[in-house]
């Protein structure tokens, strides 16, 4: 089924288009059986990701999802059926403007009576562990968003992506490091069965939310864990080796190693020793708290 100008069809909006999450809920629900319009919101409508969208019938709308540009935004939201939208930490790295952006987004939802938001949530890691990791901001923002939006009376849909397969591939302090004898070292500060809920963001992510709209078992109020594969951090080191050829051993660093290996300020880098070690701890998580 290609993306249609219908009326009859419903109207999905899809916040950051362009991006990893936006663009695979387009390309999913472009291959659905179901007839969907589609909304593309994007701050640049010129770029080539966008206009590749437009010629394949999506509605591209430039519009920067800023609360300064709360009018624009209600007025992209305008007329949609559903809206996905996700919010980007690491746009700004700031906690306080991830918070705003979300709420503004639930907001323009809600003016928009749309029947459907699914939100591409994460669990609320401080209050997980009862405080025990509160440096999480990427987590616990969204995990504010969450709870404003359940209160907001909106019909939400919480799809919460899975650790990006991609991170492990590219990411310092994620990704292996070669050694001497030209062998390489996975190097975590968790344990090798320390187990992550891993996705190929591009390819499977939209998957899930296409099926969190489609499947009568699914839908408002409801939550899915959005994971191509549960793996632990051995067996990750394992299929490393056998993708890229190379020999890749699992081995548990020091804090302060892992705190050196990512090259971030010491802010970001103990934000991602404190995820690590929460996934350790407590396991992959879905919002109301249970195991997956």
């Amino acid at each position: 089924m290609t993306i249609t100008s219908s009326p009859a069809a419903p109207l999905v909006v899809v916040v950051g288009s362009t991006g990893n999450q936006g663009g695979s809920v387009i390309q999913a629900l472009a291959e659905s059986d179901k007839p969907y319009r589609i909304r593309g919101l994007t701050r640049n409508v010129g770029q080539p990701a966008a206009q590749n969208l437009a010629s394949q019938g999506v509605e591209m709308v430039n519009v920067p999802l800023t609360v300064e540009n709360m009018d624009a935004v209600k007025a992209a939201f305008k007329g949609g059926d559903i809206v996905f939208f996700v919010t980007n930490f690491w746009e700004h790295r700031i906690k306080s403007r991830e918070i705003e952006e979300g709420k503004m987004m639930v907001d323009a939802a809600k003016a928009a009576s749309v029947n459907l938001l699914v939100w591409s949530a994460l669990e609320p890691i401080v209050e997980i562990s009862k405080g025990k990791y509160k440096h999480v901001d990427h987590f616990d923002a969204k995990g504010d968003i969450t709870a404003y939006a359940r209160l907001s009376g909106v019909p939400l849909l919480i799809v919460q992506a899975g650790s990006y397969s991609s991170n492990h591939m590219r990411a310092p302090g994620l990704i292996p490091t070669k050694q001497p004898d030209g062998s390489y070292v996975f190097g975590l500060p968790v344990g090798p069965d320390t187990v992550l809920p891993v996705i190929d963001t591009a390819h499977d992510y939209g998957l899930f939310v296409r099926k969190g709209i489609e499947s009568p078992e699914y839908g408002a109020g409801t939550e899915v864990l959005a994971s191509s594969e549960d793996i632990s951090v051995r067996e990750m080191a394992v299929q490393l080796g056998q993708i890229t050829g190379k020999k890749i051993t699992y081995k548990q660093v020091s804090d302060e190693e892992f705190l050196a290996a990512t090259g971030e300020p010491p802010r970001i880098a103990l934000e991602l020793l404190e995820m690590l070690k929460f996934y350790e701890e407590f396991g992959c998580t879905l919002l109301f708290f249970n195991q997956c």
